[in-house]
């Protein structure tokens, strides 16, 4: 695909084994295990424990194998078992291969604590996969964020803006079915989605589009649902068209809508999010220039990344998603990959430059393709935005 991003480039590799045959992919891991066992045998000077090890590399494929393939028939989510079962074997085996690495480097006496390390590790990693697939993705959470605003209108009345992003819907699963309610409890003015509304892998999908439009047309607020469309490879248009229209979203695509909600004079804007900030910026600064003296000014835009140009064109606020928080984060240090120019600049959260305050939400789906569809210290959000002109500043 011409101008492929190129994460998504690496993204789309992932997919090739879920092509392969069972006789092709097969074959991996007992090779695996087997050089783990020889490496093992020649640092240990015996074979009984690279025995051990390569039976206990297979012991652990096989649980890692049972559990992907429990994913889908489970209805928790539905990407490929081939891609993430030959990653997680080929971590196995390193994590075998750099104990043996130690025990060849030390001494021959390290060779049992060395192997109680590694089948500790191994253990470690089994219990966070499964949390990570299957505990993580559906611990929804409320992020409450209160920010002062002296723009409002109507000053006795806060706005209250419950912001989605990246849905990724591939089918609907216990996250799905609680998002409506859990939305509705909070009471919103508005909802603003920004984009990425349908698993990478699905964009085809007749069954994932129904899933998507039947979930988006559980979302009421008195101010109405709003949306812009995410990443070019996600959001199809002439999919994402019809089927946000269906559901009672309205989808805007560089172009404003001038509302009255709770009393407030709202400017309300989606911009298509090309990768390209200076040329989106610059549609932005074209539809600004009619915005109406003294409205509060919100844009709708998939990526954090326009955060300056929206800072410098006088934007109240900017809110976003694209990241997912990084999706899997380590603590103390955060995101892993963000896939934004500022790289972690933006990675999840509020953010303020000048007057301009940007939201940029972890998303409530995950990433498709090849990828594991697991997250690990980053929870689903849904954020819910309260502006006052007294807010903290949150």
């Amino acid at each position: 695909m011409k101008g492929l991003n190129p994460l998504y480039a690496v993204l789309l590799l992932t997919e090739k084994p879920a092509s392969w045959t069972a006789w092709q992919v097969a074959p991996v891991p007992p090779v695996l295990a087997a050089v783990a066992g020889c490496v093992w045998a020649r640092a240990a000077g015996g074979l009984a424990v690279g025995w051990v090890v390569a039976v206990g590399l297979l012991a652990f494929v096989l649980a890692d194998w049972q559990l992907l393939a429990a994913l889908p028939r489970r209805g928790v989510s539905f990407g490929p078992v081939e891609t993430p079962l030959l990653g997680l074997a080929l971590v196995r085996c390193l994590v075998f291969l750099a104990a043996a690495l130690a025990v060849w480097l030390v001494a021959q006496a390290w060779i049992w604590p060395a192997l109680a390390v590694a089948l500790a590790v191994q253990l470690l990693g089994s219990a966070l996969v499964a949390y990570g697939m299957l505990v993580e993705p559906f611990r929804l959470r409320v992020t409450h964020l209160e920010i002062a605003c002296p723009r409002l209108d109507n000053p006795g009345t806060p706005l209250r803006i419950v912001h989605l992003s990246d849905i990724h819907v591939e089918r609907t699963t216990r996250r799905e079915r609680a998002l409506p309610a859990l939305v509705a409890g909070l009471k919103p003015d508005l909802i603003a989605l920004t984009g990425d509304y349908l698993n990478a892998s699905y964009t085809d999908d007749p069954r994932a589009l129904a899933d998507l439009q039947a979930l988006l047309a559980r979302l009421r607020a008195p101010g109405g649902v709003y949306g812009c469309l995410g990443t070019l490879e996600v959001d199809l248009p002439e999919l994402m068209r019809p089927a946000l229209a269906g559901a009672g979203v309205t989808l805007l695509e560089d172009e404003p809508a001038e509302l009255i909600v709770g009393g407030h004079r709202l400017w309300l804007a989606g911009i298509r999010c090309t990768r390209d900030p200076a040329a989106d910026g610059a549609r932005l600064g074209d539809l600004l220039a009619a915005a109406p003296l003294g409205a509060l000014k919100i844009v709708l835009y998939h990526m954090p990344d326009l955060l300056p140009e929206a800072a410098a064109l006088g934007v109240d606020l900017v809110l976003s998603g694209h990241t997912h928080g990084g999706q899997w984060r380590l603590p103390g240090f955060g995101a892993l990959l963000t896939n934004s120019r500022y790289g972690k600049r933006y990675e999840a959260g509020h953010y303020r430059q000048g007057e301009t305050h940007l939201i940029v939400s972890r998303g409530l789906g995950m990433e498709g393709f090849g990828m594991p569809r697991a997250r690990f210290f980053c929870p689903p959000e849904v954020v819910l935005i309260t502006l006052s002109p007294s807010g903290t500043d949150d």
